[in-house]
């Protein structure tokens, strides 16, 4: 095979490395209330965050106790993604249940 005119494959590499800007993070936090059950939160916690059940224990409590706890760090896509995945399972079960990004 000939080299094309524009020069050999090493120099298209080099040319075309450079920065890449990795998205921006998002913490994504649920928000205590006085009529989500605990249980509720643990099933969200597992269901749309994929937590273990200690995991999600230990985060329920960080919310009962602390009126709020974080549950992961996210692109904002998939953080905001999963915020309305909550707010639409919550709606369905009739609480109140409140999730927020906050940009690191």
């Amino acid at each position: 095979m000939g080299q094309s005119s524009g020069g050999n494959q090493s120099d298209l590499l080099t040319k075309s490395r450079g920065r890449i800007k990795h998205p921006s993070l998002y913490r994504v936090v649920l928000l205590n209330d006085d009529y989500t059950t605990m249980d509720f939160v643990v099933s969200i916690l597992i269901e749309i965050f994929g937590k273990s059940a200690s995991e999600a224990t230990a985060i329920m409590l960080d919310v009962h106790e602390m009126g709020r706890g974080v549950v992961g760090t996210f692109p904002f896509d998939i953080a905001k993604t999963k915020i309305i995945m909550v707010e639409k399972r919550a709606q369905s079960e009739q609480f109140p249940l409140k999730c927020v990004m906050e940009k690191i």
